[in-house]
């Protein structure tokens, strides 16, 4: 007796892997402290095949602010999968099931640094009276009083350990730098506008910048958020995007699909 042939088809649901980082906020200027960094999440979710989702990629925040305070808060990122992450200098938050988590902090100038929220975020560091400012809170350690930004947070997401969410350094009182936290937080510098976080790499906060003979350099800006989508190849290619700056790669991680996103507001469905 012939046999039928068994067909196969795409299951009804499938894990993704997801990364998502908050934007970052910007620094201060005045010896102004780092920008905290944006939340970072890392995590999986079973999502059902054909279910439709809005991702949102914030701006980092615009840098200098007088004292650094709660500098730039702005944007964050929102995953397809209804995660939220709010970067700035401190006090945005995401929240998954219930359950929140911060940005980092910002540095300050003079006064104490600006604690995080809950969860990853951490507390920017102190700044000094008149020598300088206190690093940002990264996603991962602390700002250092008159000093760097905290550091990020490492993810193997694309195949490769890759830091996120860097807090920006401290501006200094004289000429010099200090450096931004792992993960791209720009740089605090002495009689200069601080560096922006890098571009593109997630939730970096920006350096603080300084005053010198009457002149006022402002903080660097906060790095925009991002969302990174891994799932199997056999799985369809994901629709949707109108809106949206992305980039996809199958090549880099053999067996998955990549997704990044970098900016921009719509739909994906899966």
């Amino acid at each position: 007796m012939r046999g039928f042939p068994i067909m196969f088809g795409w299951p009804s649901a499938y894990v993704v892997q997801y990364l998502i980082v908050g934007a970052g906020g910007g620094g201060g200027s005045r010896q102004g402290g780092g920008g905290g960094a944006g939340g970072v999440l890392l995590g999986t979710a079973l999502i059902q095949k054909g279910s439709t989702f809005t991702v949102t990629i914030g701006a980092g925040g615009a840098g200098g602010a007088a004292n650094g305070s709660n500098a730039g808060v702005a944007g964050g990122a929102t995953s397809a999968l209804g995660l939220t992450a709010l970067g700035g200098g401190g006090g945005a938050s995401y929240t998954i099931a219930g359950s929140v988590g911060g940005s980092g902090g910002g540095g300050s100038y003079a006064l104490n640094g600006y604690a995080g929220t809950a969860g990853q975020g951490n507390a920017g560091g102190n700044g000094g009276s008149t020598y300088g400012g206190g690093g940002g809170g990264g996603a991962g350690s602390a700002g250092v009083n008159l000093g760097p930004g905290g550091a990020g947070v490492a993810s193997t997401i694309t195949g490769a350990s890759v830091f996120y969410g860097g807090g920006g350094g401290g501006g200094l009182y004289t000429t010099g730098t200090n450096a931004g936290g792992s993960g791209g937080g720009g740089a605090g510098q002495g009689a200069t506008t601080g560096s922006n976080a890098t571009i593109n790499t997630g939730g970096g906060g920006g350096g603080g910048g300084q005053s010198s003979g009457g002149t006022l350099y402002g903080g660097g800006n906060g790095g925009d958020g991002i969302v990174i989508l891994v799932y199997p190849a056999y799985m369809p290619t994901l629709a949707g995007f109108s809106g949206l700056t992305f980039t996809s790669n199958s090549v880099t991680l053999p067996g998955q699909r990549l997704y990044t996103f970098t900016a921009g507001s719509g739909q994906i469905r899966f």
